[in-house]
């Protein structure tokens, strides 16, 4: 018996990294998994963007862990691309019960190297994908009687990071939705809850990022060991981020909404 046997998990930026893991983890719980990803460019990303393979891959390792999955290749800035794949899980297995809005861009850019493409994208992608998300699967969960919203924010939505204006700006702008969705929904026995890495191994670092993040770097050394973790690892694992998705997704969690848990080592507070 798995903790979330015959529930519905509906997961955006799944094809890969902690999307991936996040599926994966509630799969091993017993749950179905309605996913979706751009798995194509991202916009002016210095890490490698994620691919078809990519999704087909997450489809094989839900299968391989003998759960169902519903995948499909998307843009969480397409609303209505989103109701139609909430729908379509919907009238396949009656219902959704958890959301995890993962899907997410990250571009290391100092603050006079912004254009309004940047901060545009991510406003676009990080906080509208996010809203998009909420809106498309939170009326199924209504109709459910109750179920567990997690949003994927940062340590950038609790603290800050250097060199990333538009990433902490739209971080930040989750950490509020969260609170505000939970407020409202609280009513129809919806949680809301955000989750907050710090550094994690996963494709985010691949490609130049870490090279890009060095030259920002630069523009002020000073700032440059914000974000450092207290424990004797840097940064997590993806599964580490999935055990915090499905604690907040669990009964285990059932009394508490509006929460910011963070997963950073306690890199907030460096």
């Amino acid at each position: 018996m798995g903790k979330f046997d015959g529930k519905v998990a509906f997961i955006t930026g799944v094809a890969r990294g902690q999307g991936r893991a996040h599926a994966v983890r509630l799969a091993q719980e017993g749950a179905a998994i309605v996913g979706i990803d751009l798995a194509g460019p991202l916009p002016g990303v210095p890490y490698e963007s994620p691919t078809r393979a990519d999704l087909d891959t997450t489809a094989s390792l839900i299968e391989g862990c003998g759960g169902e999955s519903m995948l499909r290749q998307g843009d969480v800035r397409d609303l209505e691309g989103l109701k139609s794949l909430a729908d379509d899980a919907v009238a396949r297995w009656g219902g959704l019960d958890i959301v995890v809005a993962n899907a997410g861009i990250c571009i290391p850019v100092t603050w006079s190297e912004v254009t309004p493409t940047i901060f545009a994208d991510h406003m676009d992608i990080n906080v509208t994908g996010t809203w998009n998300t909420v809106m498309a699967s939170a009326p199924h969960l209504v109709t459910r009687g109750g179920g567990s919203i997690i949003l994927i924010s940062s340590y950038a939505g609790r603290k800050m990071q250097p060199f990333m204006v538009p990433y902490t700006a739209s971080k930040h702008a989750i950490t509020g939705m969260t609170r505000a969705f939970a407020a409202e929904l609280g009513v129809h026995n919806i949680r809301v809850n955000s989750v907050h890495p710090g550094a994690v191994n996963s494709p985010m670092g691949s490609g130049d990022m870490q090279g890009r993040i060095a030259e920002t770097n630069e523009a002020n050394p000073r700032l440059a060991v914000m974000g450092t973790s207290f424990l004797n690892e840097f940064a997590a694992s993806t599964d580490q981020i999935a055990d915090a998705v499905a604690f907040l997704a669990s009964d285990e969690a059932a009394f508490i909404t509006a929460e910011q848990l963070s997963v950073d080592g306690g890199a907030q507070h460096f």
